[in-house]
């Protein structure tokens, strides 16, 4: 600091004062606020509030805290132009404030970034002309709303006293000060989740309450649980929800049976993972006299046992959906009625809500009906028992299984002829020891099975989506937003410039993309059958999917682009998919003739329900990777066979081969030669003697260093 201590802590001191007028700051606060580690800060501070209180600035106030003497005057307004948006914090402490109107992120340095933390909602000043790159730039003035209720990090023990956090990277950008009192039972070295008291001064840290101990550092629940708070998911549900729904019988009452349609008699089956409990939907299937084929799908009918409104409910709206992570699920609905009472379990009655179709040889639907049912499945298939019936193998439902096959590829060929992208990736699946560490990495098989369960879904997700198109179209009011309202699946027309990226990317290798300003996905599934089977698939595949725009949940329908449906929602997983319940009531409302959710309630909840679902998505993607980081750690020096996967100025980023897992080896340690980025062929090439890496490069490397905190890999080449 260039200023002494005491001048420092006079102005820090008036500064929070001023804003805060009624405020009384006790002195073991202001320790920890100005970071006070030394007897010399210690007599500074004294010093510096006798000089305050001399000055009739300050007041003491009974047990040693003080006071603001006078109120001052809040600074006028600059009348620069203001935008308000959400904050994103790099790990480097950088700023980008996402606000409606501007295209492009506008920068905030770590110094004007006040007391604002990740995800806030702040009022930033714009500055004049534009900073560094072009860019636009701008400070916080205001902090409108904090973003996260939860943080996550480490205790951290300072002097003899004095606690520090320190954040996790996708936390926070700061440390956090604790009093002793806030610690609740942590030990220095402990995972925990934490949430923030206050920030009164950007020169200040701000001060944190430990609100649970996730476990020591590095253990295999702290990493995972962390994981789940990193990105605003909480495991346990409130005693309260898991008491609402112990009181849930699993009895179906004469009365409920007799309204419903009866199919107990139906040869209905499930098929789903080895691993699964929450069985949403079954199936059956059968060819009628006119060699249509007649499907009906059957989804548990949660809503009968969720009122809206309830606790139950509330809890599973704020939730939004169920969380997969690599070792354990974290469920939407509490356990006895996401495994139990809900679950379309084997020999067991239960209620549905049914989709029936009548659907033509060539694919095309010709008929449907959508009931409440009660049915009892007969079977209970995983999806490699269901593939080896497709195979040839004999079984009392090889009939349904065959037919259901068939029907399958008859709507494949369908869907990709209208428009459909085809996208195939391969998922890692580990196999664990007792304490959760991974022994084994390997690529999940993808069976037909899966395929055949996904075509009967997406017919029966059309179908509810298409009936309210119907609805509309029986009114005279069919445009008006407040008409049947619903809950889309969306998904808009990927991003040109990012699709003209990829066409860069790709010429090198002498692949060949065309991209209009009216991209079709006839172009797409053309490029991804062009690197099938080649090194660069997987690249490329992945470059397309971070394209493509983020699919959501809104009553606006624009269609589903990677689907090439006009009308989609998601009505087959209400388990473990707030948005499915939304749907069900909505079709349930509308069949007894009475308004559902109205047209601004399913925008925001459409916003909520998107945010939870990338949420989830990050808390898996980032389970994964743990694992994969975990598994390597015990691999340090071992050789694998990789892949370029993407090229920078810093290094070039390696996928290796039977895991699927991208580490990176620096440019830094290409030893053999000087290699310079080539920005035009995206690749790095050596200066002497002319080697080149680039996308799909096929390379042996080491592991030489893993990173188990910040999930990150070191790679070294292998000559």
């Amino acid at each position: 600091m260039s200023k002494n201590k005491k001048e420092t802590f006079e102005e820090i001191i008036l500064d929070i004062l001023q804003k805060n007028p009624e405020a009384r700051l006790p002195f073991d606060v202001l320790q920890q606020i100005l970071q006070v580690n030394s007897a010399n800060d210690n007599k500074a501070l004294k010093s510096t509030i006798n000089s305050l209180f001399d000055r009739n600035l300050i007041v003491k106030k009974k047990g040693g805290s003080i006071q603001l003497a006078k109120q001052s005057n809040r600074k006028k307004s600059s009348g620069k132009k203001n935008v308000t948006g959400k904050l994103d914090i790099s790990r480097h402490g950088t700023g980008y404030l996402i606000a409606d109107g501007h295209e492009e992120d506008i920068r905030i340095n770590n110094k004007h970034l006040a007391t604002a933390l990740p995800d806030d909602t702040v009022t930033v000043e714009l500055f004049s002309g534009k900073g560094r790159g072009n860019r636009l730039e701008g400070k916080v003035i205001e902090i409108v709303s904090r973003g996260r209720q939860i943080y996550v990090g480490t205790l951290k023990k300072q002097g003899k006293q004095n606690f520090l956090i320190e954040p996790d990277e996708k936390s926070a950008h700061t440390d956090f000060f604790i009093l002793p009192e806030h610690i609740n039972g942590a030990h220095p070295g402990d995972k925990i989740i934490f949430e923030l008291v206050d920030w009164v001064h950007p020169r200040s840290l701000p001060e944190a309450r430990i609100v649970q101990v996730l476990g020591k550092q590095g253990t295999n629940d702290a990493n995972l649980l962390s994981i789940l708070a990193e990105n605003q998911i909480k495991a346990p549900f409130p005693k309260e929800v898991e008491d609402f729904a112990e009181e849930i019988g699993y009895n179906i009452p004469e009365a409920e049976v007799e309204r419903r349609r009866d199919l107990r008699d139906e040869a209905i089956l499930t098929i789903d993972p080895e691993d699964a409990q929450d069985f949403d939907d079954a199936i059956n299937i059968k060819i009628l006299d006119n060699g249509n084929y007649y499907l009906g799908v059957h989804i548990a009918d949660v809503t009968h046992y969720m009122p809206r409104n309830s606790i139950l409910d509330e809890e599973a709206e704020k939730r939004g959906t169920s969380v997969y992570l690599v070792d354990r699920v974290i469920p939407m609905l509490p356990e006895k009625l996401s495994n139990g009472v809900c679950s379309l379990r084997p020999e067991e009655d239960k209620l549905a809500y049914s989709c029936f179709m009548e659907i033509a040889p060539n694919g095309k639907l010709v008929d449907y009906s959508i009931e409440q049912t009660v049915i009892h499945s007969q079977k209970r298939l995983t999806y490699e028992q269901a593939q080896e019936i497709i195979d040839g193998k004999d079984s009392p439902f090889s009939t349904e299984i065959k037919t259901a096959a068939k029907l399958a590829r008859v709507l494949i060929d369908k869907r990709f002829k209208e428009g459909s992208i085809n996208f195939e990736t391969p998922e890692p699946k580990f196999v664990l020891d007792e304490n959760g560490k991974p022994i084994e990495v390997i690529l999940k098989e993808r069976l037909f099975a899966h395929r055949l369960v996904e075509e009967c879904m997406l017919m029966a997700n059309q179908t509810v989506a298409l009936h309210i198109e119907n609805l509309r179209n029986q009114s005279n009011k069919k445009n008006d937003k407040d008409l049947f309202p619903f809950f889309y699946r969306i998904h808009d027309k990927p991003d040109i410039e990012k699709l003209q990226n990829i066409k860069e990317t790709v010429k090198p290798l002498g692949i060949r993309f065309d991209v209009s300003n009216k991209i079709s996905s006839k172009a797409i599934n053309t490029l991804l059958k062009e690197v099938e089977d080649t090194s660069v698939e997987l690249t490329v595949t992945d470059l397309m999917l971070r394209a493509m725009a983020k699919a959501e949940y809104n009553p606006d329908n624009i269609g589903h682009f990677g689907l090439g449906f006009s009308n989609y929602a998601h009505f087959t997983s209400p388990i473990r998919r707030y948005p499915d319940v939304i749907v069900h009531r909505l079709l349930k409302s509308y069949d007894a003739g009475k308004p559902g959710y109205k047209y601004r309630e399913l925008k925001k909840l459409g916003s909520h329900c998107s945010e939870r679902e990338r949420a989830a998505i990050d808390a898996e993607r980032d389970s994964v990777k743990l694992k994969q980081v975990e598994y390597l750690s015990q691999h340090l020096g071992e050789e694998f066979e990789g892949v370029v996967s993407g090229v920078i100025e810093n290094g070039i980023f390696v996928d290796l081969k039977n895991i699927h897992c991208e580490g990176m080896v620096r440019v830094s340690d290409l030893n053999d030669d000087y290699y310079v980025y080539d920005e035009k062929q995206h690749c790095l090439v050596g200066r002497s003697n002319g080697k080149k890496y680039q996308l799909g490069t096929e390379i042996n490397v080491k592991v030489v260093r893993t990173d188990i905190e910040q999930r990150h890999i070191d790679l070294a080449l292998v000559n």
